[in-house]
């Protein structure tokens, strides 16, 4: 059984372990292109459609064709049927400019085995720090071209933050605005629990839309739960019922430990867990 699949979205199954980027792909010069990583579970691509639509939208704000849905659908099923039914898999969907002596966008899936980390942090919980992510809630509207609420191939930031959190002794970050609102993590949605309310930050304040919360905001109300978008603040971070880094892969990552100091929201663990397993199962 191959460790990684590779398809393109042509529908050929590549050699995964060949060379598939020119050395002047955008995607690799630039960072210029955007992607999506999905759960690949008991033989099905979970919540395909709010992924497509989340690639269109990000497409879209980087100035690239819009992505054929159909095609990248079928692409998705024949790296699925690739990888098998009895293990997880993380899946990327891949869209870049393409080359800079010219050419059509590249697009490729890449699916490979979910990382041990992750299911560590489903587990066991995870340790974070807040970070500074140096912009304003508001800067998404005022500039546009940063791409804020997209998911491009610009990444650096986010991984240079949780190898900064690693040498610190934590598991993972929360962004801070200059404001000292929370935003979001590096790879994952923050998610916080007042009583049976779940609340997460804004889309407007310059995060990526997730999701994995919004399937799970989607089912909230069948487990007696209400959901909204709510600004946050570190302290509703302390006081809360809970709080999570709820992501595609990873899930719902309950958070344990903030800036060093334990929380103590345990009256819930396992419900949204169980919730977001529920979500990611339903909403496609």
């Amino acid at each position: 059984m191959a460790d990684r699949v590779l398809v393109t979205l042509d529908g050929e199954v590549r050699d995964a372990e060949a060379p598939l980027l020119h050395a002047d792909d955008f995607g690799v010069l630039r960072g210029d292109g955007v992607f999506e990583t999905l759960l690949v579970r008991d033989g099905r691509a979970r919540t395909v459609e709010l992924h497509l639509g989340r690639m269109a939208a990000s497409a879209e704000a980087a100035g690239l064709p819009e992505p054929d849905r159909d095609d990248w659908r079928l692409a998705i099923e024949m790296a699925v049927e690739h990888w098998g039914a009895d293990r997880e898999g993380a899946l990327r969907l891949v869209y870049t400019r393409g080359r800079e002596a010219g050419s059509d966008p590249t697009a490729f899936l890449l699916v490979t085995p979910v990382a041990e980390r992750v299911g560590v942090a489903r587990r066991d919980g995870v340790s974070v720090v807040t970070l500074e992510r140096g912009f304003s809630v508001d800067l998404a509207a005022k500039a546009p071209w940063q791409l804020l609420g997209a998911k491009t191939l610009s990444y650096a930031t986010n991984m240079a933050a949780l190898r900064h959190a690693e040498s610190l002794g934590a598991d993972d970050v929360i962004f801070l605005s200059s404001e000292g609102c929370v935003l979001e993590g590096p790879r994952s949605t923050v998610v916080i629990a007042r009583g049976r309310t779940l609340l997460t930050p804004p889309p407007a304040h310059g995060i990526l839309p997730g999701t994995t919360q919004q399937a799970l905001f989607e089912v909230a109300e069948q487990r007696d739960f209400t959901a909204r978008y709510e600004t946050l603040r570190p302290a509703d971070l302390i006081v809360a019922d809970g709080v999570w880094l709820v992501s595609s892969v990873a899930l719902a990552a309950r958070v344990h430990t903030l800036d060093g100091h334990p929380l103590n929201g345990r009256t819930l663990v396992g419900e949204v867990e169980e919730l977001v397993d529920l979500a990611v199962d339903t909403v496609e």
